[in-house]
C-alpha cells in the first residue's frame, strides 16, 4: 500500500464568508473565510473537496457540463452535505416552476430570481446532488462539505448588489429552468451508511462506523476520505475532522466505530 497522503489545504476568502470558523478550523486573521480546499493530485486531480462557511447569501449561479465548459476546462457537477446549520438556514436548488430562458434573464436583472428558486430549509445530514446546469444558491448560517469536479467555472446570474461580474449570456444559455429532481436529495439519519453518488463523474459514499467488507472493492483504486465525526487511522497516520486523506487501500484503514466519513473517487 502506498503511504496515505494528508492533502494540503487552501484557505479562500469570500465576501460571504465568516470571520470566525467552527472547530477544528483556526480562526482567520482579519479575513472572511468562505472556503477551505483540499487539493489532490495525480489520479484524483479531477476531484476537489471543500468546506464552505457562509455568513451571507452566495450568488445565484450555475455551472456548465463538460461539453459546454470553456476550452481547456471541465464542467462542474457537485454535491453538498450539510454539516452545521443555524436555525432557518436554507439552500436553493432549481426553480419552483419551469422557467424560460427569457424569463430567467429578466428575473436575474430585476432580482426576482431569488424568489423563483426552490429554497430548502436544511439541517445537518441533508444531502444534495447538483448536476451541471442546475441553478443554485446557498444562504447564510451554514457549514457544508462539497465534493465536485475540479473546476471553478461559475456563471453568476444574481449577486445581491455586490460589485462582481455577472455572466448572464453564458448562464442563461446553459441553465436548466426547471425544478430539481427530488431523487437527487435526501436526509440522512444519524447512523446511516449510504451510497450518495454513483456517477457519471465520481462515486461518493458515507460510512458510519466500521464499513462493510465490500468497501475496498467498490473503491479499488485511490480514494479521498474525509472524516466528519471521529478519526481514522491509515498506515500509522491519524486523520481527524477538518482533514482529507488520499488512500490507496481502504481495506487497511481503521475506522472509528462511533464516527462517520465521506469517501470519494472519480469514475
Amino acid at each position: 500500500m502506498t503511504a496515505p497522503v494528508l492533502l494540503p489545504t487552501r484557505t479562500v476568502a469570500k465576501p460571504w464568508g465568516c470571520e470566525a470558523l467552527p472547530a477544528p478550523f483556526p480562526a482567520p486573521c482579519g479575513e472572511r473565510i468562505g472556503e477551505i480546499w483540499f487539493e489532490p493530485d495525480g489520479a484524483l486531480s479531477e476531484l476537489l473537496v471543500k468546506y464552505l462557511f457562509t455568513s451571507e447569501n452566495l450568488s445565484v449561479q450555475v455551472h456548465p457540463d463538460d461539453e459546454h465548459a470553456p476550452a481547456g476546462t471541465r464542467g462542474k457537477e457537485e454535491c453538498w452535505l450539510v454539516v452545521a446549520a443555524q436555525p432557518g438556514a436554507c439552500l436553493a436548488v432549481g426553480f419552483r416552476e419551469p422557467l424560460t430562458p427569457e424569463a430567467m434573464r429578466t428575473a436575474a436583472l430585476d432580482g426576482s430570481i431569488e424568489r423563483l428558486l426552490e429554497w430548502h430549509p436544511v439541517q445537518p445530514g441533508d444531502f444534495f446532488y447538483l448536476p451541471a446546469s442546475t441553478v443554485h444558491a446557498v444562504g447564510p448560517g451554514l457549514t457544508l462539505i462539497e465534493i465536485q469536479q475540479n473546476s471553478d467555472v461559475t456563471y453568476r446570474l444574481y449577486d445581491y448588489g455586490r460589485p462582481r461580474e455577472l455572466h448572464l449570456d453564458e448562464a442563461v444559455s446553459i441553465a436548466k429552468g426547471e425544478p430539481h429532481p427530488a431523487a437527487l436529495r435526501r436526509r440522512l439519519t444519524d447512523r446511516e451508511s449510504a451510497v450518495l453518488v454513483e456517477g457519471p463523474h465520481f462515486r461518493l459514499e458515507r460510512v458510519c462506523g466500521v464499513p462493510d467488507r465490500g468497501l475496498a472493492a467498490r473503491f479499488s483504486g485511490t480514494a479521498l476520505v474525509v472524516p466528519v465525526r471521529g478519526s481514522l487511522e491509515a498506515g500509522g497516520t491519524r486523520v481527524v475532522p477538518g482533514q482529507c486523506v488520499q488512500i490507496t487501500d481502504l481495506g487497511a484503514v481503521r475506522f472509528d466505530p462511533s464516527g462517520d466519513a465521506l469517501i470519494a473517487a472519480p469514475l
